[in-house]
């Protein structure tokens, strides 16, 4: 379980013989993510995607997919696949960004799982990834952007990084207004504090 103040996401690590068909031949592993938003987990209910994922969730998915593979070795996985299954609780803004933070500890776990039962030889996750939202409500650069900030916010944008430091992604949007470099730097700047307290968190988690 994963908790951004008030956003709480469930993260559930599945391992699974095989990959994708597509994968068949390459000689490594696969990792994805599910997402999804239980009915009551915002201020009012969500419909259930049982016709298949919509747009914003296929989008969620394939972010989490990519920041889980950046901070992975593949081969040393395995021909295997973990599934890392997002499941929000309560939304309260940053859904996204707390799902891959829980997503990369459960990861984590899952491989350390694998080592210990002797099934691989080395421990496939490279380093850990975490990611954080930023933004600009008012004028103000804030750190980890809550519903009504997230809302009312002139800029919005999620940090994806590595904990060397290296950015997997970053989603950035004028949704009011334009922002200038000087805006850019100072909100990745707050990002990275955000991103080494999620690094502290997650290691404190897994007790490395």
């Amino acid at each position: 379980m994963v908790s951004f103040g008030a956003t709480r996401v469930l993260c559930a690590a599945s391992i699974d013989d095989g990959v994708p068909e597509w994968r068949t031949g390459a000689g490594a592993g696969w990792v994805t993510g599910e997402y999804a938003m239980l009915p009551r987990s915002t201020h009012r209910r969500t419909g259930r995607e049982r016709s298949g994922a919509r747009g914003r969730t296929q989008e969620i998915q394939r972010l989490i997919g990519r920041a889980l593979r950046a901070s992975i070795d593949l081969r040393a996985l395995g021909v295997r696949t973990i599934t890392l299954d997002c499941d929000v609780l309560v939304a309260d803004g940053g859904t996204r960004t707390a799902a891959i933070t829980g997503a990369a500890v459960a990861l984590h776990d899952a491989c350390t799982r694998l080592l210990d039962a002797g099934l691989i030889d080395a421990h496939p996750v490279r380093e850990l990834v975490a990611a954080v939202s930023v933004g600009m409500v008012d004028g103000e650069h804030r750190l980890d952007l809550d519903y009504r900030e997230d809302v009312s916010a002139d800029v919005d944008m999620n940090l994806v990084s590595l904990e060397s430091g290296r950015m997997v992604e970053v989603q950035g949007t004028g949704e009011k207004t334009s922002f200038s470099d000087e805006d850019l730097t100072a909100m990745l700047r707050l990002g990275r504090v955000g991103l080494t307290e999620l690094f502290a968190a997650q290691r404190h988690a897994l007790g490395i």
